[in-house]
C-alpha cells in the first residue's frame, strides 16, 4: 500500500522546517520584548473543559479520542442502535484534541490560579486541530502562535497586542490590514434592530459576510426567523464607516455605546505611535467564536487571497465556566500555517536560511578523509555548522551532493592538503578557491 498522511496534514521538508522556524522565532521575539512569558498545555483536553466553548458549528469540528481499551464496553446501547452519534460520544469518548490554545489557557489559570501572578502575560506555540474541511490555508492540525493576558480590563493591553501584530508582521515583511471592533457594537446592532435574543445568530452570519455576500447573510438571518426591516436594518448598520456616524446611530442602544467608547479608549492607546501595518475599524469584523465580550481583531494579507493570518479579542468571563469570575482576558493568534503559504507565495523568505550547515568536507582517499575528519572536529568545537561526506567517493558525486544541499563552502582535502596541513576551501557560488589553515578558516567562517 501507498504510504500516505491523513487529509488535513502535512510533510515539511528540512527547507521548509527552517522557514516553519523562522516564523516561530520571529514571532516569540516579539512576544518576549513585550514581556510575555511561555507556558504549553497538553495536545488533549478533556471533551468537558472544550465542549460548548466554541458555539454550535465548533463543537462539530472537536477531533474526539476514543476511551482507552474497549470503548465499546460502556457505550450507550440505545444510542448505538438508534445511530444517535452525539449521545453515543459521551460514552465512548472522554478526551478530545485541542480546538484553540485559548480554552485550555483559562483552564490553566483556573488550575494555576495559586502559581501565577497577575495580570499574567503569557505566550504559547503549539499545535491544534479542528476537523474542517481541508482547503487553500486551512488545515486539520496546525499550529497557533497564541498571546494573552488575563487579570485586567485595561484596553491598554488591546493596543499592545495590534502593536505586537504590527511589529511581528513588518518583521516578516507581510503587508497587512490589521481591523477592529467590538462584539459590543455588534450587540448595538441587534439592540437597534429590536433581535438581541437573537445575537448570536446574527454574529454567525455576518462572519460569514466576506464569503457568501450580502444576500448568503440575508438567507443565513431569514432561516434563524429574522427578515424584513430586522434583517434590512442590520445591513444597513454594517454600511457605517466611522464611530462618529454609528454614535448617532445607537443613540437608544447602550450596549453598542459602550461598545464604541471601549473602541475610543483603545484608539487613545494605540494612536499614540506609529503603525507600519493599516489599522481599521471595520463592523463587519465578528469573529463567530461564543466566548468574545469586546474588542476583536483580525489580520488579512493585503497581497495574497488566503483568509485571515490571525485574529484575538477580548474574553470578559471564560474562566468563569470553569469556576473562577470576574477575571478579564484579552489575547490574539497569529496562524503560522496561513503565515508560511503567504511567505512561500511571496518568496519572502530570508535566502540564508536554507545553508543552516556553512561548510561541507570532501576527500579523495581514506587518509584524506581521516585528515578531514580532524578538521571537522575543530570548526564544530569553534561553533560552526560542518558536515563531512561519509567516504571518499567519486569526487563528482560529493561535490553534487555539496551543491544539491546548497552548502556555500566546501573543504577539498587531497594528499597535497593533508602534507602541507592547509585546506582547500572552494565558495560554491563564485567558484574562487583558497588554502588556508584551521585557524583561519575557522576565523572566515566566524
Amino acid at each position: 500500500m501507498k504510504p500516505s498522511i491523513p487529509k488535513g496534514t502535512r510533510d515539511f521538508l528540512p527547507d521548509q522546517v527552517l522557514k516553519r522556524k523562522y516564523i516561530f522565532s520571529t514571532i516569540e521575539s516579539v512576544f518576549q520584548k513585550y514581556g510575555y512569558i511561555p507556558i504549553e498545555t497538553p495536545t488533549m483536553e478533556n471533551l468537558s473543559t472544550l465542549t460548548g466553548k466554541y458555539g454550535e458549528e465548533g463543537d462539530r469540528l472537536l477531533f474526539k479520542v476514543l476511551n482507552n481499551g474497549d470503548y465499546l464496553s460502556k457505550a450507550n446501547e440505545e444510542a448505538l442502535s438508534n445511530r444517535d452519534s452525539q449521545k453515543l460520544t459521551a460514552s465512548i469518548s472522554k478526551r478530545g484534541l485541542r480546538y484553540d490554545l485559548t480554552v485550555p489557557f483559562a483552564r490553566y489559570v483556573v488550575q494555576h490560579q495559586n502559581d501565577i501572578h497577575f495580570p499574567f502575560k503569557r505566550y504559547q506555540i503549539q499545535p491544534v486541530w479542528r476537523a474542517d474541511r481541508p482547503q487553500k490555508g486551512r488545515y486539520q492540525e496546525f499550529y497557533q502562535c497564541d498571546v494573552d493576558v488575563v487579570g485586567s480590563s485595561s484596553l491598554m493591553y488591546e493596543a499592545e497586542l495590534v502593536k505586537i501584530f504590527d511589529e511581528v508582521f513588518e518583521k516578516l515583511k507581510i503587508s497587512s490590514i490589521i481591523k477592529v471592533n467590538n462584539r459590543k457594537v455588534l450587540y448595538g446592532i441587534a439592540e437597534a434592530a429590536g433581535i438581541e435574543d437573537q445575537f448570536m445568530d446574527m454574529t454567525i452570519a455576518i462572519d460569514k459576510l466576506d464569503k457568501i455576500g450580502e444576500q448568503g447573510v440575508l438567507q443565513q438571518l431569514a432561516y434563524k426567523g429574522i427578515e424584513g426591516d430586522k434583517s434590512d436594518k442590520i445591513l444597513e448598520l454594517l454600511q457605517i464607516k466611522s464611530l462618529d456616524e454609528l454614535e448617532k446611530a445607537f443613540a437608544n442602544c447602550p450596549e453598542g455605546l459602550k461598545g464604541i467608547e471601549e473602541l475610543r479608549q483603545f484608539h487613545i492607546y494605540a494612536d499614540s505611535t506609529p503603525f507600519s501595518n493599516e489599522v481599521v475599524f471595520d463592523i463587519t469584523l465578528a469573529r463567530g467564536l461564543n466566548y468574545y465580550t469586546g474588542c476583536i481583531f483580525e489580520v488579512k494579507s493585503k497581497d495574497v487571497e488566503i483568509g485571515s493570518i490571525g485574529g484575538g479579542g477580548r474574553y470578559d468571563d471564560l474562566t468563569s465556566v470553569f469556576g473562577m469570575k470576574d477575571v478579564s482576558g484579552v489575547g490574539i493568534s497569529f496562524g503560522a500555517a496561513r503565515i508560511f503559504d503567504v511567505m512561500t507565495e511571496l518568496d519572502i523568505f530570508p535566502e540564508a536560511l536554507s545553508n543552516l550547515t556553512k561548510i561541507i568536507f570532501v576527500s579523495f582517499d581514506q587518509a584524506s578523509h581521516e585528515y578531514a575528519y580532524r578538521q571537522v572536529a575543530a570548526l564544530r568545537a569553534a561553533g560552526i555548522a560542518t558536515d563531512i561526506y561519509p567516504e571518499p567517493a567519486k569526487m563528482k558525486k560529493q561535490m553534487k551532493y555539496a551543491h544539491d544541499r546548497q552548502i556555500p563552502y566546501v573543504a577539498i582535502i587531497g594528499e597535497q592538503e593533508v602534507a602541507d596541513n592547509v585546506i582547500m576551501v572552494k565558495h560554491m557560488a563564485s567558484g574562487e578557491q583558497e588554502k588556508l589553515t584551521i585557524e583561519a578558516l575557522i576565523n572566515k567562517l566566524s
